[in-house]
């Protein structure tokens, strides 16, 4: 029983002291006066009463009335009931306030009454004062407050004749039960009768319409967003106007979380002094007036719900976690069928008539028994997860989080995660875990209605039917008696409040109602307690858990095939087949990354230890370690399957005698394990033992059983439905229901115990006590020993990993929360070498485990009432038991030493180049490994060949790994991985656990630009002195100090590898000079690629003919001073005496030019005038630019001295010179570098100023414009129109700084209107006119906007047409940067036009490759499957993107040409991008370049001898080790690539060649692509060798060589389709959609590594099929060609090759010496074209057409329409001209199906050994029927035909299967007239056959021939 009532309060306004406007409360009454003992009076009541603050009002306002919530200091709650009314200010106090307020007044000016009321502005009339009643109570009935409070104000209002003293009186006296839905009548004396319902049970929540009212004002998300956001512990704030809506909506919430109960501060009605509360850092439910909005938003973390306005406001950095799917979308849609039942019906075409729909106190139970459903699925099986610690003197329990979420599957789940860790969920298991207790409608539905909702669940209509039974019952709990709620209250008539009051709220007499008070406790005491008694059950624990969400990879991941493979081999390796088990190992640690298969293990395991020791030899030691291991490294740091708790008993139970006395454990081998430095789960273990052995405790002895017992069945009876037993125990109840009936769980026996307790004697209670206690004691030092034997390492120097583990590297702040300081992720992620703990010996390990154990001891001590004397004992003990064991380890750690090593699989040596030398001899790693899936199967099939085993070599030319794959079932596969030293672009360390297990922490991956990624790990074996040493050499190796220590240049020479080379004996002083110089200069080389930015001073006249400053230190600086007036380089420059002008003409730019018809060396003037241009010797000694040729094409009417000021215009002075000459339209293209920005500075001055005397910087750009005149000026087409338009009168007053002229004409880029505009003035080409309408003073922008994109789109970004160009062309066209080019005027007078374009920089194409190296060799397996990932990173790359731009602008380049326009090329520094544009239009517009022959030509010229920087591009040495490998040779070679993939004919040589270039031009085996010009060359002597040095050394230094010499041996180079049309110009299609990533990138080959140093991919030769050394039968040739492993190309060639190498292997066979295989191509070739020919009467035509109408030849095959439909042309080689009609060619394709067939007639033909006409008798009642026979020697056949000219077989007989040839007899239906010898019949296997000839002889004759055929076979 309770009081209704514990105080009665009487609160008036009353002045503020400090004489503000605002008033406050004060307590004019209070009864009793006395504080009761059991409810001290609550503090602050006077604030809670106005929550706005107490202020006068103007007028009268109604009564109010709201219940406020204080909370005192034991967390229990009083309902302050207030009700309100306004009472005129009597004089006094209105005085008072009304000269404070007239002071206020003055202050504010016209601010009226300010803090009291705004209503009255004039001088104040009658104010009001509220008063207010108040009703302090610890029980909730509202509505009777309201009910007696609205009487006391009705009897004072409305004068009724009751004592108000009585009423209060009887109010506080009135006493009512709590619970147990009993009903009381009461009345206060004043003719009222109200009826109080106790609800039925105390412990559900009573809601009323609170619930309901929530979800109206909110709806059904936002109200999911609160109750996830209370539940998570989050701050909730809510708003209204009105107080009741606020207390009612807290009301709601705290109802909804029942199960759980809050127990953060809760204040429904906060008061507006105490706002500063909400920054409180606690969680909090609060409500406050929507006045103070403002205040709210100022709070970052607090969630915001406005009740008024619907809403919900969730700050950004708050994450509300949601429920887990699929209980979210399912809670979601159950409310909504509760809230809303017509959304069901609202799309029926009949609608029901109108539902009913629930009253709103039905409605908010509805709701509530939603929420109740959610807990009971979410909370489901929660008792099986409970810990029973200690039952007497009071319950222990804990709960076992971890174990719970890994059998719901929810380990991931934010929102579990942190309900379980809240303070509301420790509540619960402190309140419900007890097992002896009352229950309610939870425990109910938790414990039996579990399978209900289950099934339930895609039923919605079930589901709403069990809703609306949960429903009743909460209805029936507030409700018990529904029909007898009569109350009659008396109320105040209306407007009541308006009448003048007669008078003020009277003061009541104390001492009545004190009396009163005193009368009725004196009665209670006399009476005996009704009270009436609990009813106590133990509590049902319901089925055990199930996933709520069943994961998909549970089922596949335990099929019972599985178990099996695990049941097996651990069969075998107890029963020592260890070769079976070895088998099996590889399927049973794949198996073990399945949860089921792991509790499998830990059962079969449990099978085999016997009296808790199982003692093993060697090898099983070896491969339960290995097991266990494999189980572990799975196991998250929570053990949420309770793996780790299954093995923990086993490692101490598994061990090996390493000698005598001396045991090895198995846990000393599985420590490096996070799971082990976890204190929650030594906790939760600890936790559940002792558990087991309490119920041990109670149990009758005829139950109990012996230890070792309760020990090996540990995983016995229960372990296969697949749940996790959080513990190995059959007793403990984490897990299954028990297997037997008599084996009650521990909370059953605790709840026996609990009950029976009371009955006990005082000594029977304290001996169970201590023998509770002393069980939890010997435990802990049980675990005490159990935590020291896994944190305390075998080996102390391996102790790293322990303390860096969670719980031990950081002890101080170790935390037993669930996840802080738990590392989620995998050991070795964590590590760190930066971590502090490099000297391993300084760190204390055994004090830092002493104080990890000791902080665990002293947590489960203290929680499960250990005595502090205990306690003490344990902490002495623990230093002693870590000493101890430390001292066993010893032992065990000098006896491991002493086993004979694991047999390691034996090193394999690679095969070595001739003259590649090995420096360090193989080191024993781990290949990982990494994102490409080839290696590891993967979609491309095949098996997981990485990880292998085996050992990396450092040789002076690669870095190899060969080895084997970790996984026995692959086989003996050799996994080799290499790439070329030089071609190392990255190197790091890594920290990665091995495939076997162990811990290896020197990890190195190493990235090279040739695609190739070796991720490995150091086998423990090597000493982390070795890999550093690796480290050092291969640095060492791949940056040398100087270029001869490169590969290709030691190559041969004597010194050993990893010293510098001996000093050689100098042919001059030139060498040393130049080295000395070279290290002088590195640095300042480097910095000096752009040497634009000094500022340049014109020099004065006498130092005209001497270069300008930058040059004199440009690149390496050859002589310190030049002599003036000279071009020739001084004695510094000796090696390149020898190099006269014959060897100059030798080079490959000079053979092209004569080739190309570009100028003679001749300087007579009969030439000059014929020829152009000429070729200038000026630079023979590289005095005027030391990166270009010596030879160069010049207009034959410039002069050499003038060229050296030309140069000096240009950066890295690389003046325009011809490159190539356009065989048809005579057009030339030019290659400079961009202009110099700053040569031109002298006209930056005043423009107008008229110049002194002609300076140095006019004179220069006066050459330079005559330059380019020249230029024009030689193109046949312009020579006359413009020979005599020079350059020289006008003015360059107003020349741009960045320009060669003033008035070229700029085509831009930058303005789509313009464009656009031009494009409505310009006839209508494809890209408009390229010339630009400058004349009618427009820019042009057509070219330009075509190149940025702009322009109107292509299909496909096809080329346009080639006659798009107009008429008017300029003569040249220069192709310039757009930065250089800016703020330049139009002029139409010239005839050249700038075309600025925006290309990217080499900074651009590092930063580019390197992302495309990480897409396609990626370090780590992709996230995502499937190529998207892939994709994206390419994109991201922005590779394919830069391949479009460089082929956008070479097409644009080539159209120009084509079109009859010159272009000069004068981009960057005119070595990089400039070559890759200048060599592509080459190849694109002239086929020469497209063979083998053109192609070295086009590569020598324009890539070496044109000064392309491969040595610092691809950063050859140490000098360049900081500017990276830049590819801009290899973009180029893709491009070409690209080209060759559309159009596979037009090329000689096949996509190999170019891989193998992009391959060797990094890997430095020939010298072909070292350093950076020419000039360099010759320095080195590299250029011009003598013969006979060259014959003397056997390895082939060029590229090119090697290329010529392997051709001769193998058409690897060449491609088959290759049949050219000489006038072929290509326009390939740019856009990045017609792009093809190119295999070189993403391909590779472990089972040889690249295929590019052929001499190495060739494996040994295969044994012919005869040879068996056993004799047995001849081997099959048959393989498995893997696409990941083997190289494709080789093991399957095409047809083509394949016929060719079996041509040589017959030839070598017939002894006649191999022909070539060019010759006998050839050969085929010219037989075809002949053939041909004879057949096409008269055009020359041929089986192999290839003048195809369509303008790309891009595919072999063509369907052609001809006059008798389609047909197939297949398109190899023709040398029919391109100009051949259409129709022409449709009558070659026609004809080329006759050419087919009667290909196959003759060779038909050859094969008729023998032929004729022979009778042969048919099949079962066939007739005999005369056939034309052919003996078939060749293939082995008797064909048969229907007569001789037929061509169709009808059928054949196969020699190989005829067994006899006999004579016959005649049968029916022979024919008549042969003779009887004339038969014959053939004998097969299968059947009979019956010949008959014309005669006998003829007969005879065939016998002979099949008989002589059936002997040669």
């Amino acid at each position: 029983m309770a009081r209704l009532a514990d105080y009665f309060v009487l609160v008036a306004f009353g002045p503020h002291p400090r004489g503000s406007g605002e008033g406050q409360g004060q307590i004019l009454q209070r009864f009793p006066e006395k504080d009761w003992e059991d409810n001290p009076f609550p503090q602050g009541i006077e604030l809670f009463c106005q929550p706005s603050g107490w202020q006068l009002c103007p007028e009268r306002n109604p009564p109010t009335f709201f219940v406020a919530v204080l909370t005192d200091i034991n967390s229990e709650r009083h309902y302050c009931a207030c009700l309100t009314f306004w009472e005129p200010v009597e004089p006094t106090q209105e005085g008072l306030c009304t000269e404070d307020t007239a002071e206020r007044e003055e202050e504010a000016g016209e601010g009226g009454l300010v803090g009291l009321s705004p209503a009255a502005p004039g001088p104040p009339g009658q104010l009001f004062a509220p008063k207010t009643l108040v009703l302090v109570s610890r029980l909730d009935h509202v509505e009777v407050f309201r009910n007696s409070l609205g009487l006391i104000y009705t009897i004072h209002v409305e004068g009724l004749n009751v004592g108000l003293e009585n009423v209060v009186g009887n109010l506080l006296t009135c006493v009512i039960p709590l619970a147990g839905g009993s009903q009381r009548t009461i009345s206060l004396g004043a003719g009222d009768r109200q009826v109080i319902q106790t609800p039925l049970t105390d412990s559900l929540p009573i809601s009323r319409c609170s619930v309901a009212l929530l979800f109206r004002q909110l709806g059904i998300t936002n109200v999911l967003s609160l109750f996830c956001a209370a539940l998570t512990e989050h701050k909730v704030l809510f708003l209204s106007r009105s107080y009741q809506r606020l207390s009612d909506a807290c009301r709601g919430l705290l109802a909804l979380l029942f199960p759980l109960r809050y127990s953060f501060t809760y204040v429904p009605i906060l008061p507006a002094q105490l706002l500063e509360v909400l920054s409180t850092p606690t969680p909090f439910i609060i409500g406050v007036n929507a006045a103070f909005q403002a205040e709210a938003q100022e709070l970052l973390d607090v969630i915001v719900a406005d009740l008024d306005g619907g809403t919900v406001t969730v700050p950004e950095c708050v994450h509300i976690p949601p429920l887990p799917e699929p209980l979210q979308s399912q809670t979601h849609s159950i409310l909504s069928m509760v809230l809303d039942p017509e959304l069901e019906l609202a799309d029926l075409a009949f609608p029901p008539p109108t539902t009913s729909t629930s009253s709103l106190k039905m409605q908010d139970k509805e709701l509530r028994a939603v929420f109740l459903r959610l807990f009971a699925q979410l909370l489901q099986g929660y008792r099986w997860c409970l810990h029973m610690v200690r039952i007497h003197p009071e319950p222990v329990i804990r709960f076992h989080k971890a174990a719970f979420l890994g059998q719901r599957g929810l380990v991931e789940d934010d929102f579990l995660m942190k309900v379980l860790e809240g303070m509301a969920f420790a509540g619960f298991v402190s309140e419900r875990g007890v097992p002896y207790r009352p229950t309610d409608l939870f425990d109910e539905l938790v414990a039996h209605e579990v399978a209900r909702m289950r099934a339930d669940e895609n039923h919605p209509q079930r589901v709403l039917r069990h809703v609306k039974e949960l429903a009743e019952q909460l209805y029936k709990n507030e409700n018990p008696y529904p029909a007898v709620a009569m109350h009659k209250v008396q109320r105040p008539g209306e407007a009541s409040h308006l009448r003048r009051a007669p008078r003020p709220f009277p003061r009541l007499d104390e001492g009545t109602v004190q009396w009163i008070v005193d009368q009725a406790t004196a009665k209670l005491q006399g009476a005996p307690p009704a009270v009436k008694a609990e009813k106590r059950t133990t509590v049902p624990s319901g089925p055990p858990m199930t996933a709520i969400l069943e994961r998909t990879s549970g089922l596949h991941g335990n099929s019972a095939r599985r178990l099996e493979v695990v049941r097996n081999c651990i069969s075998y390796v107890f029963e020592g087949k260890m070769l079976e088990a070895k088998k099996l190992l590889p399927a049973v640690l794949r198996a073990l990354k399945g949860r089921a298969a792991r509790r499998c293990l830990a059962q079969e395991l449990h099978l085999h230890v016997q009296q808790n020791r199982a003692v093993l030899d060697h090898q099983q030691f070896d491969f339960v370690v290995r097991m266990m291991n494999c189980c572990l490294q799975d196991c998250t740091s929570l053990d949420e399957h309770g793996i780790a708790a299954a093995l923990l008993p086993l490692v101490t139970a598994f061990c090996r005698k390493l000698s005598p006395g001396v045991t090895q454990f198995a846990y000393s081998c599985v420590q490096e394990h996070v799971v082990w430095s976890t204190p929650q789960f030594w906790e939760a273990m600890f936790y559940g033992d002792v558990q087991t052995h309490i119920r041990a405790l109670y149990l009758e002895p005829a139950e109990d059983r012996d230890p070792s017992q309760v020990c090996g069945d540990s995983l016995g009876p229960r372990g296969g439905a697949g749940l996790a037993l959080a513990h190995p125990r059959p007793l403990g109840q984490v897990g299954e229901a028990p297997a037997q009936a008599d084996e009650r769980s521990a909370l059953d026996v605790a709840s026996e115990q609990r009950r029976l307790w009371p009955t006990l004697s005082r000594e029977k209670q304290q001996e169970l006590v201590q023998k509770e206690e002393s069980t939890v004691f010997s435990q802990a030092i049980h675990y005490a020993n159990r935590m020291s034997y896994l944190l305390l390492p075998l080996d102390g120097s391996r102790s790293r990993l322990l303390r860096e583990r969670a719980g031990l590297g950081d002890l101080e702040s170790a935390s037993n929360s669930l996840v802080t300081n738990s590392m989620a992720g995998s050991v070795a992620e964590s590590y760190d070498t930066e971590s502090g703990f490099e000297d391993a010996e300084t760190c204390d390990v055994p004090g830092a485990v002493v104080r990890f154990i000791n902080r665990f001891v002293d947590k489960v001590c203290t929680e499960s009432g250990v005595t502090s004397d205990h306690l003490k004992g344990l902490h002495v003990m623990v230093p002693d038991i870590v000493q101890m064991h430390i001292e066993t380890l010893e032992a065990v750690q000098r006896e491991s030493k002493r086993l004979p090593p694991i047999q390691k699989p034996k090193l394999l040596r690679p095969r070595l180049l001739p003259g590649e030398q090995c420096v360090l001899d193989g080191l024993r790693v781990y290949l990982l490994p990494d994102g490409r899936e080839g290696g590891a199967g993967g979609s491309r099939g095949g098996p997981a060949l990485l990880p292998a085993e085996g050992a990396v070599f450092l040789t002076t030319y690669r870095v190899i790994f060969t080895g084997m794959p970790t996984d026995p079932l692959v086989g003996e596969q050799v996994v080799v991985r290499s790439f070329p030293v030089a071609a190392l672009t990255k190197e790091e360390r890594i920290n990665i656990q091995t495939p076997s297990d162990q811990y290896l922490p020197d990890g190195l991956q190493l990235r090279s630009c040739t695609f190739q990624l070796l991720k490995m790990v150091f086998d423990e074996e090597v000493g982390s002195d070795s890999a550093e040493l690796f480290r050092k050499q291969l640095h060492k190796l791949r940056y040398p100090p100087d270029i001869r220590g490169t590969f290709a240049l030691t190559l041969g020479s004597a010194h050993t590898p990893g010293r510098p080379p001996r000093a050689t004996k100098d042919k001059g002083p030139s060498f040393r000079t130049l080295s000395r110089n070279f290290m002088k200069n590195a640095k300042r080389t480097i910095g000096r690629q752009y040497v634009t930015r000094k500022k340049y001073n014109p020099p004065s006249w006498e130092h005209r003919g001497q270069p300008s400053p930058e040059d004199q230190e440009d690149e390496i600086s050859v002589s310190e001073e030049l002599e003036p007036s000279t071009l020739t380089p001084s004695l510094a420059l000796k090696p390149s005496d020898r190099m006269t002008m014959s060897s100059l003409v030798e080079r490959a730019c000079c053979r092209d030019y004569q080739r190309l018809g570009l100028g003679t060396l001749s300087s007579s003037l009969s030439r000059a005038k014929s020829e152009p241009f000429r070729i200038s010797p000026v630079n023979r000694m590289y005095a005027i630019c030391r990166s270009y040729p010596g030879l160069l094409i010049v207009p034959q009417s410039v002069q050499d001295n003038a060229l050296q000021r030309v140069s000096r215009c240009y950066r890295q002075n690389r003046f325009p010179v011809v490159c190539w000459r356009s065989g048809r339209s005579k057009a030339v293209l030019l290659r400079s570098g961009g202009l110099h920005g700053k040569g031109v500075v002298g006209l930056f001055k005043a423009q107008n100023a008229p110049s002194p005397g002609q300076s140095q910087a006019d004179s220069s750009s006066l050459e330079q414009e005559k330059y380019l005149q020249a230029v024009v000026s030689s193109m046949p087409r312009y020579a006359d129109a413009s020979g005599r338009n020079t350059l020289s009168g006008f003015s360059s007053a107003h020349m741009g700084s960045h320009v060669p002229s003033p008035r070229a004409r700029v085509t831009t880029l930058s303005n789509p209107m313009a464009a656009s505009a031009s494009r409505r003035t310009a006839p209508r080409g494809k890209w408009g006119s390229v010339r630009a309408s400058g004349r009618s003073g427009g820019l042009s922008t057509d070219v330009g906007t075509r190149l940025a994109g702009m322009g109107p789109p292509q299909a496909n970004g096809a080329p346009p047409d080639p006659g798009f160009l107009r008429p008017q062309r300029a003569a040249l066209y220069i192709i310039g940067d757009k930065a250089q080019l800016k703020g330049v005027r139009p002029d139409p007078l010239q005839q050249w036009e700038l075309v600025p374009i925006e290309v990217f920089e080499t900074r651009q194409v590092k930063g580019s490759f390197k992302k495309l190296l990480k897409a396609c060799v990626p370090s780590y397996p992709a996230t995502e499957p499937g190529s998207a990932s892939f994709l994206c990173s390419l994109e991201d790359s922005e590779w394919l993107i830069q391949i479009h731009k460089l082929l956008q602008v070479s097409v644009l380049v080539v159209e120009l040409l084509d079109s009859g326009s010159s272009v000069l090329v004068s981009l960057e520094d005119g070595w990089d991008i400039t070559t890759q544009v200048v060599s592509l239009v080459q190849l694109l517009s002239d086929p020469f370049y497209r063979t083998l022959e053109g192609f070295r030509l086009l590569v020598e010229k324009e890539w070496l001898s044109f000064g392309h920087r491969f040595s610092h591009r691809g950063a050859h040495t140490l000098a360049g080790q900081s500017s990276g490998f830049t590819p801009v040779f290899l973009q180029f070679l893709d491009c070409v690539h690209q080209v060759h993939l559309q159009f596979p004919m037009e090329f000689e040589f096949s996509p190999f060649y170019l891989k193998f270039l992009g391959y060797h031009h990094a890997s430095h085996r020939f010298r072909t692509f070292l350093l950076d010009s020419d000039y360099e060359r010759i320095e080195l002597g590299l250029l011009y060798e003598e013969k006979g040095e060259r014959r003397g050394q056997p390895a082939c230094r060029s590229v090119w060589e090697y290329v010529e010499r392997l051709s001769k041996r193998t058409p690897v180079f060449y491609n088959y389709l290759y049949a050219p049309e000489d006038t072929e110009v290509l326009r390939p299609y740019s856009n990045v959609s017609n792009l093809k990533v190119w295999d070189f990138y993403t391909e590779e080959t472990l089972a040889e590594g690249p295929p590019y140093d052929w001499e190495l991919a060739q494996g040994p030769p295969e044994p012919p099929e005869e040879e068996r050394p056993d004799g047995g039968a001849p081997q099959s040739r048959r393989r498995v060609v893997w696409p990941c492993y083997d190289s494709c190309p080789r093991a399957q060639p095409d047809a083509i090759s394949q016929l060719l190498e079996e041509l040589q292997r017959l030839e070598t066979e017939l002894g006649r010496p191999p022909e070539r295989w060019k010759d006998a191509w050839d050969r085929v070739k010219a037989a075809q074209r002949l053939e041909g020919r004879q057949d096409g009467r008269g055009t020359p035509s041929s089986l192999l057409v290839s003048s195809v109408p369509h303008h790309r030849r891009s595919l072999g095959v063509y369907l052609q329409e001809g006059p008798v439909g389609s047909t197939l042309s297949l398109s190899l080689d023709s040398d029919q001209s391109s100009g051949s009609t259409t129709s022409g060619s449709r009558q070659a394709a026609r004809r080329s199906t006759s050419t087919l067939y009667s290909q196959f007639q003759t060779a038909e033909s050859e094969n008729r050994s023998y032929e004729g006409t022979l009778y042969k008798k048919g099949a079962f009642m066939k007739p005999w029927k005369a056939r034309w026979f052919v003996l078939d020697k060749t293939k082995h056949q008797l064909r048969y035909y229907d007569h001789r000219v037929d061509t169709e077989c009808k059928g054949f007989i196969d020699l190989a299967e005829v067994e006899a040839v006999a004579p016959g007899t005649p049968t029916l239906g022979a024919p008549k007239t042969v003779d009887e010898k004339a038969f014959f019949d053939v004998k097969t296997t299968r059947r009979v056959y019956n010949f008959c000839a014309q005669d006998v002889p003829s007969a005879q004759q065939w016998v002979d021939q099949i008989q002589s055929c059936l002997s040669d076979a």
